[in-house]
Order: structure tokens, then C-alpha cells, then sequence
């Protein structure tokens, strides 16, 4: 699916939560991570995992996208935007992004999530299981997404053709805390992506990748 986020411009600094581990999986020497990037409409989240994805997949690391899009298609058909409607909608894509941590994969989700109690009970489910989890703000300034506007929905908006809008005439609740916030202003999508990276690594989130096997190994598999 195409992206559907501008790039994020600008400086990053981070807020570290040591991740937990479940015993049981360490022993299997599984390590998985759920990085949830949330913010605005056309703050530039889908851009940014997409960039972290091809990152990590150049490093041999196995690693998934769960696309808002895509999950309100395939997983949430049917769902509204009310508050309820949105929660439910989170903590299903919650599920999806711990149930494959748990086995290894690094999962980026950008997803907006606005309320702070449903990416409270994400937090809770993985720590619950000793799945790591990360929160990353991606905090590009309403005015900034506006000029976007990747998806129309701010021009729409201020037409009076939809309401509910996050962060115009919907609430968003700014995380208080997260474990990494990224501010627009000035950095390129590169230096953004290389920073979470970073941060990942500093964690210990990121095993080292297997090495290729050759055609030889293969066959003798």
C-alpha cells in the first residue's frame, strides 16, 4: 500500500522505559518489539515505520507494518470513529502487534491512537505478557500536518464536509511520556528512522541478524 504520511522533518530526543522480557521467551532467545508511532494525521508515522522497516529488513530482521489503512480495511471493517468505535479498533491492532513480538518480529504501527487510556491498555497487554513495547510520538504540529494534508482531510474539514477530525475537532491526547518523541522540525526521514533504530539497538530489542545461508546450505538443509 502506498504511504500515506508525509515525511516527518526535525529533531528527536527520547524517554526511555526498560523493556520487560518474559522468561520463557528469552530462554527461546526471541526478540520481538511493538513500536507504536502515534500522531496526527499526516504527521508523517506511516513514512517514518516504513523507513525503520526497510532499515531493519536490510539488516536480516524480521519486521511488519500494521498500516491504519490497511487494519481499518481488513480487520475493523466496519468500525466507526466514536470513541468506543476507535478504542476497539486500537486494541485489535494491539493483539495483532503483541501475538507477533511475541515471536520475534519487530512491529512498527502507526496508527494514530488518540486517547491515552486505549495505548495505556496496549502498553498493559505487552507488559503483561513481557512483550518489550515502545511508544514514539511523532510530533508534528497541527499546523505543519494541515499544510500536508496528504489524505485531503484537512481541506474537507474546513469545507464543513466531515467532522471528528483528530487534533481539530476531535480530541488528541499528547502522550505525557513516551519512550521516544520525534519533533519535526528540521531532520529528514533518514535521520528520524536512524534515530528509533538507534534506540531499538540501545535496548537490546534488536538480536543479531542470522547470516544468509548459501545455495550449498540450503540444499543440505
Amino acid at each position: 500500500m502506498t504511504t500515506t504520511d508525509a515525511p516527518p522533518t526535525g529533531s528527536a530526543t527520547s524517554q526511555i522505559h526498560p523493556p520487560q522480557h518474559h522468561p520463557q521467551r528469552q530462554e527461546k532467545n526471541v526478540t520481538g518489539a511493538t513500536v507504536w508511532l502515534t500522531g496526527l494525521p499526516s504527521a508523517g508515522k506511516t513514512t517514518l515505520a516504513r523507513e525503520v522497516a526497510a532499515l531493519l529488513a536490510a539488516d536480516g530482521h524480521r519486521t511488519e507494518v500494521l498500516d491504519g489503512d490497511e487494519i481499518r480495511t481488513f480487520l475493523s471493517a466496519g468500525l466507526g470513529f466514536d470513541r468506543a468505535d476507535r478504542d476497539t479498533n486500537v486494541q485489535r491492532i494491539g493483539f495483532v502487534a503483541e501475538l507477533l513480538a511475541s515471536h520475534g518480529v519487530t512491529v512498527l504501527v502507526p496508527v494514530i491512537a488518540p486517547y491515552a487510556d486505549s495505548r495505556a491498555a496496549v502498553r498493559e497487554r505487552h507488559a503483561k505478557n513481557g512483550t518489550p513495547y515502545l511508544e514514539v510520538h511523532v510530533a508534528t504540529p497541527v499546523e505543519v500536518c494541515a499544510e500536508r494534508d496528504v489524505k485531503g482531510l484537512y481541506a474537507r474539514q474546513a469545507a464543513g464536509e466531515i467532522s471528528g477530525l483528530t487534533g481539530v475537532d476531535d480530541p488528541y491526547e499528547v502522550p505525557e511520556a513516551p519512550d521516544l518523541r520525534i519533533e519535526t522540525h528540521g531532520s529528514t526521514v533518514a535521520e528520524s528512522a536512524e534515530t528509533l533504530r538507534t534506540l531499538l539497538a540501545g535496548l537490546g530489542l534488536l538480536t543479531p541478524a542470522q547470516p544468509a545461508r548459501s545455495d550449498d546450505e540450503r540444499r543440505s538443509a
